[in-house]
């Protein structure tokens, strides 16, 4: 299957108390950006995080009593602006997947003990740029000037971070409610251990539950 096709007809459909299905998707990944071969067009990956062929479901959802359902109202598009001299960050809380990328790579600008928790002035425009972008919920963009600026145009791919949820990126539908749709459409965070108060979006539950593959 060609990149091109994959563009066109890659999409996720979150099933009611069960599995993620995955159409067209030639590029699954693990956390090295290693190929995760897999023969099929359709493919069933595990959220209720007790498969034990993970990442693929194998009907545990149903003996597990696995619930998809939100357990929290907060709108998705719910974003807070912090306003430097150079540079505007725009956080949204509601989709974090706290992989913690900014406050490990960047603390002179994220430090989430202080209040505010992020300071735009604090490094150079570039590093936080560089920074953001390493943000694989979408939670993070930045604008400058009037223009907002988020990740697009990527490679259409499913990253399992380990220990941790399926990062999207790249045009992959999600077949979901329309006020259920992420942010950013091309980069979002998929919970896979089950206890996410905000799926199907990952809420960083993983963490507290100690989830492992």
């Amino acid at each position: 299957m060609s990149d091109k096709k994959n563009n066109e007809t890659a999409f996720i459909e979150p099933m009611p108390n069960g599995p993620l299905i995955v159409k067209g998707l030639t590029r699954l990944l693990d956390s090295a950006g290693n190929q995760v071969d897999h023969e099929k067009d359709v493919i069933a990956l595990c959220r209720c995080g007790e498969s034990t062929n993970k990442p693929y479901c194998d009907g545990s959802h149903s003996g597990a009593g696995f619930s998809s359902d939100r357990e929290i109202s907060r709108p998705l598009t719910r974003s807070k602006a912090y306003k430097g001299k150079r540079i505007t960050i725009n956080d949204n809380r509601t989709i974090c997947a706290h992989a913690a990328e900014c406050v490990n790579n960047l603390p002179a600008v994220f430090k989430m003990e202080n209040r505010p928790w992020i300071n735009p002035d604090g490094a150079d425009v570039e590093t936080i740029i560089e920074t953001i972008k390493k943000c694989p919920s979408g939670a993070l963009s930045y604008t400058i000037g009037d223009v907002l600026h988020e990740e697009k145009n990527l490679d259409p791919e499913i990253l399992i971070q380990k220990d941790g949820p399926y990062n999207i990126r790249g045009r992959i539908e999600l077949k979901d409610s329309d006020d259920i749709q992420p942010p950013n459409r091309e980069l979002y965070s998929l919970c896979r251990c089950g206890a996410s108060k905000n799926k199907p979006y990952c809420d960083g539950m993983h963490h507290e539950i100690g989830f492992k593959d």
